[in-house]
């Protein structure tokens, strides 16, 4: 069956932000920082407030307003800084992409001949655009409060342990990694309509994000008001992949700008805006250490690593260099001792935040890539190194804290190398050969965390028609939540679908709800959906006996009705809700983590004139507990495959490191990939269903994103054999190949 969205969609019937009829609504357009670091000398809005059509050119000395909130808690041994982040840049900006004013006229196009006429006076600064070179001695200094640029310095695992255990290894195997700076390029830009409502104190504001309860209660920080001073409602939404689950100030801007105003006020970000100012991801170097004993057991993990954290904190932006990779570290097998440390930096970047995954693809790629080294080194089987070490008792606790309560590691492994059919592959190998071309077989496993917020709610509502609604606060962004979960709910209630109304994304309808970060949508809301059926089911059951005139313990539940057992007496749910409406709202709080799992093998090919890297086949086999949708789950582990892929071969925000401008700045320089670049995935499932939820469900959203770059790579690099080459940073561009070719055959490697 299709998706309940489907339709609409596919017929251009979906409704989204720039879909709104709007045409009472005044325009606005940001004014951005062209320099990476700068003092702002003056700012003359004259000439572009005496532009036609223009209402208003707003600076930040017209803000009175507190900072944007970075809300990740930090436990850090050296303190988590933040410095603060006023929604238009104070007397200095810090990277290229900033918003310095925010203008509002009759249409877009006098809003932006306005906004360029506002002339500011900067006086440039020295900037730093990697994340190390911003922590060493004599960097430029991004915030006065904040000595040598560093963040935090942050710990997990027992580094006397880690150190001993390397001291005594037989063999240690060691590289240094970086996971490159990306964006997350949803189909759909941030946008944005803003209103006011001056009798009652209180803005609406209709914009592209998920998670609207933490960013209206962020905005409500913002604002120092109280939160039901703020309506927040999403339409349909274009994709987010993590970049709309933030407070940016953009949003601070519309509501601001239309409370002053007292006019709706729409703002859409172009592309290239999306490229300079929305979050980043990744941007994780690491300094990584596996040690093994003689007989080829993993004993200890050693990381160290640095995060470019941009030049602020985002809302959680901390986070996926931090926490997140600690939940995972290690992947799917038994290191007796594990240490990360991390060192956050200031750099004169766009802010980093959560992009899918968050910390775990970059905690997977290190760990992936270090085990297929260290088979190289050791003459090993990379099938085989992977299978002695892999977690096999179940609970298991990871050396930094968490526990896997299910799983079936080899088994994924095993499964995977026989859908893949690497028996065959040396036979594929000679045909490239044959036709002077390079080809490279990679393995990977990986581990997955999924929860995000260990708190989510749901409610269910009987209306006196037969209608039922469920109110979700996990705000889909093109997953497929109105499917899923409508007929989760008509199953467990016993009604037809069509009597299902899902309603979610709007703070007035949920009562509360964290979002669907974390591939937490079924773990967490459909938790809460279920336990909010149940209770809607109890509620209803006293009403039922009272107009049965019978003992509860008298009725039974089924088919979306009571029955009187041994009798025909009998009464539906919309016949009590005739009589009572019947309402319920549950709260899951201090949840579990659950933990997705597989193991992927892809084939590369490798032009050997050109270094073009072209990805042929790719297989894996995935653990998500019990699957409610196969379709959906293989339509949310394709996409974050084609991510994954395309961090691996084609994907990276690059920076002058001279002059802080970004090089990547449109799509025809940030290679996204296409239909053409990605092959027919074949994807297998196993389930060993987790007991920390109702429903057996472990979350997919964020799987193919972790697990398809080390996979990707490490083809890459068994492709490269031939020339002696065992690392390549990513992105695989044929550029980097063809050079790491032509350096090798100039030491006297080559294709043989």
């Amino acid at each position: 069956m299709g998706r309940l969205e489907d339709f609409r969609f596919l017929t251009g019937q979906g409704c989204f932000v720039d879909d709104l009829p709007r045409s009472s609504a005044a325009e606005a357009v940001v004014l951005r920082s062209p320099h990476a670091h700068a003092e702002i000398r003056s700012i003359d809005t004259q000439a572009a407030r005496s532009k036609p059509g223009v209402l208003a050119v707003l600076v930040e000395s017209d803000l009175d307003l507190r900072p944007i909130p970075c809300i990740t808690p930090l436990d850090a041994v050296e303190p988590l800084l933040v410095p603060e982040r006023p929604a238009l840049a104070r007397k200095r900006v810090r990277y290229v992409g900033e918003p310095v004013a925010f203008v509002v006229a009759e249409s877009y196009w006098e809003a932006f001949d306005a906004a360029e006429a506002v002339e500011i006076d900067y006086e440039p600064l020295p900037i730093v655009t990697d994340g190390a070179e911003a922590l060493a001695p004599g960097a430029p200094q991004l915030w006065d409060r904040v000595p040598g640029n560093l963040a935090f310095r942050f710990e997990r695992g027992d580094r006397a342990a880690v150190e001993a255990a390397i001291a005594q290894a037989a063999h240690v195997t060691t590289l240094d990694l970086m996971n490159q700076r990306v964006m997350a390029s949803p189909l759909e830009t941030r946008a944005g309509v803003a209103e006011y409502d001056a009798e009652t104190g209180r803005s609406l504001l209709t914009v592209t994000a998920q998670g609207l309860h933490p960013i209206r209660s962020q905005l409500a920080d913002v604002f120092d008001e109280p939160v039901d001073n703020f309506h927040l409602a999403a339409p349909d939404v274009g994709g987010g992949f993590g970049s709309k689950n933030y407070l940016y100030p953009e949003w601070v801007l519309l509501v601001w700008a239309a409370r002053r105003l007292r006019r709706v006020i729409h703002w859409s970000a172009q592309r290239s805006e999306e490229t300079a100012a929305g979050a980043h991801g990744r941007d994780f170097r690491a300094n990584a250490r596996l040690a093994l004993d003689g007989g080829g057991n993993f004993c200890a993990l050693d990381v160290r690593a640095v995060a470019n954290l941009g030049a602020g904190l985002s809302t959680s932006g901390p986070h996926s260099s931090t926490l997140a990779p600690a939940t995972v570290l290690g992947g799917v097998y038994a290191i007796p001792a594990i240490y990360l440390e991390t060192r956050g930096a200031f750099t004169n970047c766009a802010p980093i935040d959560a992009y899918r995954g968050a910390g775990k693809p970059e905690a997977n790629y290190l760990v992936e890539r270090l085990v297929d080294k260290a088979a190289r080194e050791l003459g090993a089987d990379p099938v085989d190194l992977r299978r002695r070490n892999v977690i096999r008792d179940y609970p298991y606790r990871k050396a930094l804290g968490e526990t896997v309560d299910t799983g079936d590691f080899a088994a994924n492994l095993d499964e995977a190398v026989r859908l893949a059919d690497r028996e065959g592959f040396a036979r594929r190998r000679d045909r490239s050969k044959q036709a002077g071309k390079l080809r490279g077989l990679g393995i990977a496993c990986f581990l997955e965390t999924s929860r995000g917020s260990d708190r989510e709610g749901a409610e269910v509502c009987v209306k006196p028609n037969g209608v039922i609604e469920i109110r979700m606060g996990t705000d889909s962004t093109g997953q497929g939540h109105e499917t899923v979960l409508s007929r989760l709910a008509a199953e467990r209630i016993g009604v037809p679908l069509e009597n299902i109304r899902f309603r979610e994304a709007d703070t007035r309808v949920t009562r509360m709800g964290e979002g669907h970060g974390g591939a937490r949508t079924l773990h967490m809301g459909g938790t809460a959906l279920c336990r909010a059926i149940d209770a809607m089911i109890g509620r209803a059951q006293v009403e039922a006996a009272r107009l049965l005139q019978a003992d509860i313990e008298e009725l039974g539940y089924a088919e979306g009705g009571f029955v009187v057992r041994g009798t025909e007496r009998r009464i539906d749910i919309a016949t009590i809700a005739g009589d009572a409406e019947i309402d319920a709202f549950e709260l899951v709080e201090d949840a579990d983590i659950t933990f997705p799992s597989g193991c992927h093998v892809a084939e590369v090919e490798i032009d050997c004139e050109t270094g073009d890297v072209t990805l042929l086949r790719y297989a894996g086999v995935d653990d998500y507990g019990r699957r409610l949708d196969t379709q959906l789950t293989l339509g949310q582990v394709v996409g974050g495959l084609a991510q994954g892929a395309g961090q691996a071969l084609q994907e990276a925000i690059v920076y002058d490191p001279d002059t802080g401008q970004i090089l990547s700045g449109s799509l025809m320089d940030y290679r996204l990939p296409r239909a053409a670049d990605l092959p027919e995935f074949a994807i297998g499932f196993r389930e060993t269903p987790t007991g920390r939820n109702p429903l057996g469900v472990k979350g997919a959203g964020q799987a193919g994103a972790i697990a398809a770059p080390a996979t990707i790579m490490n083809a890459v690099i068994d492709a490269l054999t031939p020339f002696g080459i065992d690392d390549l940073p990513m992105p695989a561009t044929g550029a980097k190949v063809w050079e790491a070719m032509r350096r090798a055959k100039a030491a006297g490697s080559g294709c043989r």
